[in-house]
């Protein structure tokens, strides 16, 4: 049977909260089997774990099968450390979520064009940094970007930013709400980096609709749409905090009622991760030279202190 987008297996680089969403929701949704990778076995256990819940969940509420679900489990396979990206040579696509460094995410895709088939699209679910240099990088050593096959190469390479959707998705979980990436109406932002073909941004806009997602499509900017958005209004509540203007709980409390908001800026920056917060806003600070986006003082030291949020337990609330 002939698929418009061609995507007939997934790879994922990267078990985190985003890596696992992404997988969970390919599976589910647009029914392909699915390749999940990590290099931290602990960071496989726990992205697994999340998935049986989410999936545990939705049978509970009748929104699956028992049959549908266990279905879905079966979709996804991992990856061992020993096979490493190797192991996802085979894939029609894959998406790196990993962390927000440039020169890890330059290094992965120096990888994955190396060791990829030449007409896998190459997706990264970067929330800031820019697709173009992510693309130059995954043209071969001694290429000439100029070249046909220096472009070819990086034409297949597309950012696909959900992880502004996913991290709210992992909020309204612990709140006890479904997520939102597993609704058919959650957006799903694609990135066209200037070496991008059109062949392979709709192939990605025709996998992510198969995926249940409403497709919008960005220039690559720092911070795109959705973070140029988000991560300058959470920036602004912090300087509230930090120049005294209101306290931690009358902010949130003020988006949350005023506003309508299902949490507010400084819970949401927790669960993002104060560390992710910083290092978008900095790459908007440092892309465009805007002093409106300057890291707010409070947050760039909660970070020095080690306080990221939910995810160690401390940021601007206290976790258990």
């Amino acid at each position: 049977m002939s698929i418009a987008h061609g995507i007939r297996s997934l790879g994922v680089l990267g078990a985190g909260q985003m890596g696992t969403g992404i997988a969970l929701v390919a599976a589910l949704r647009a029914k392909v089997p699915v390749l999940l990778h990590d290099r931290s076995s602990e960071q496989v256990t726990k992205g697994l774990s999340l998935m049986d819940k989410l999936l545990a969940k939705d049978v509970s509420k009748g929104r699956l099968t028992s049959e549908q679900a266990k279905e879905a489990r079966d979709r996804v396979t991992v990856v061992g450390s020993e096979a490493g990206i190797k192991g996802l040579r085979d894939v029609d696509m894959v998406v790196e979520a990993v962390s927000e460094s440039l020169p890890l995410k330059q290094s992965i895709f120096g990888s994955f064009a190396a060791e990829l088939r030449p007409d896998a699209i190459l997706a990264s679910n970067t929330s800031s940094i820019s697709i173009t240099k992510i693309a130059a990088a995954s043209i071969p050593n001694g290429i000439s970007a100029a070249s046909e096959e220096g472009k070819k190469s990086a034409s297949r390479v597309v950012g696909v930013s959900t992880s502004t959707a996913i991290h709210i998705d992992n909020v309204f979980t612990e709140v006890g709400r479904r997520i939102a990436f597993l609704q058919p109406s959650a957006s799903h932002e694609l990135i066209s980096a200037l070496q991008t073909s059109e062949e392979t941004l709709e192939r990605a806009r025709s996998f992510a609709i198969a995926c249940g997602k409403e497709v919008t499509v960005s220039k690559d900017v720092p911070g795109f749409v959705s973070n140029a958005l988000l991560m300058p209004f959470i920036n602004e509540a912090i300087m509230c905090l930090e120049k005294g203007t209101a306290t931690r709980d009358d902010i949130d409390t003020t988006l949350k009622l005023g506003m309508n908001h299902p949490m507010g800026p400084l819970q949401l920056a927790d669960f993002i991760g104060l560390d992710t917060c910083l290092a978008i806003q900095q790459t908007l600070y440092e892309g465009t030279r805007d002093s409106k986006y300057r890291p707010s003082v409070l947050l760039e030291r909660m970070v020095d202190a080690q306080w990221y949020g939910k995810k160690n337990g401390k940021g601007f609330y206290e976790y258990k």
